[in-house]
């Protein structure tokens, strides 16, 4: 009788741990439905929260966020794993943090971008420039070298030939045609400087966050592939189900019908991917 009540135990035990182990792939199965997304200042991520949050909800996901007060310090929580993903930077600017910071940061899908643009609160023509005027720029290396690809489109300056675009400095400018004195300052500085200065290249998530006029600006960048925003996660979450997910409602009709709707005056470019 002893006997057959200690093999009864065991065979309970094993029917438990077995049970276990269905609930615990059952749990696995379901995946992740609770992301965490890194915010810092600019129209990206009330775009996130307005038209692709709603998806992700209506397929069951929770959506967290945590404020960053720069995009720096959003790039560490995502390399650190404290947040899951953020939508506030171009590919160029993460190929440098990775590069610099040795981060693993991956782009999964272009999303809409505000160009950068020439504005100024003197001045309502390019043709207005003149010998000995400030024009400032972002000091960051990628938003400075768009910067400097603005001012050749311009033809304030000539760059040279074999400069890397996406990595371009004063050192590739191989003629300054009108004689301008071109000061980096933090991009965040810029629209409050504009009365000090003649001109100024401001990158789109600052004049949003200013609230300046994007329709006063003299002269948009063309948007090239490397300077598109993107969604970025660390690479070891790429392949996830939930950034398969996220993918899929930037690239679903329920977005594209809300740009269409606000998108008033091409505010926004969209990447080819989304339209």
């Amino acid at each position: 009788m002893k006997r057959f009540f200690t093999g009864l135990l065991l065979i309970t035990l094993l029917f438990t741990i077995l049970g276990c182990g269905d609930s615990n792939q059952a749990e696995n199965t379901k995946g992740k439905k609770e992301i965490t997304i890194g915010v810092s200042p600019g129209p990206y991520n009330e775009l996130f929260d307005k038209a692709i949050k709603p998806i992700l909800e209506k397929k069951g996901y929770t959506i967290k966020s945590i404020d960053f007060s720069d995009l720096l310090q959003s790039e560490v929580a995502l390399s650190e794993g404290s947040v899951d993903l953020n939508v506030a930077q171009h590919t160029a600017y993460a190929d440098n943090y990775n590069k610099e910071k040795g981060g693993k940061l991956t782009p999964i899908v272009p999303i809409p971008t505000v160009p950068a643009a020439i504005f100024s609160n003197k001045y309502t023509s390019l043709d207005q420039v003149a010998p000995g005027q400030k024009v400032g720029i972002p000091m960051d290396p990628s938003n400075a070298a768009r910067a400097f690809r603005l001012l050749a489109k311009a033809g304030w300056i000539t760059l040279n030939d074999a400069a890397n675009p996406t990595t371009l400095t004063k050192n590739d400018i191989k003629d300054n045609i009108h004689n301008i004195e071109i000061m980096e300052m933090d991009s965040a500085q810029l629209p409050r400087s504009l009365d000090d200065l003649d001109f100024a290249v401001i990158p789109g998530s600052i004049v949003y966050s200013a609230k300046m006029d994007a329709a006063k600006g003299l002269l948009q960048e063309n948007v090239s592939r490397e300077l598109e925003l993107v969604v970025v996660v660390d690479e070891k979450n790429k392949d996830s189900q939930w950034a398969k997910d996220i993918v899929a409602a930037y690239k679903s009709a329920e977005f594209k019908d809300y740009m269409k709707e606000n998108n008033k005056n091409n505010y926004w470019f969209i990447p080819e991917e989304l339209k």
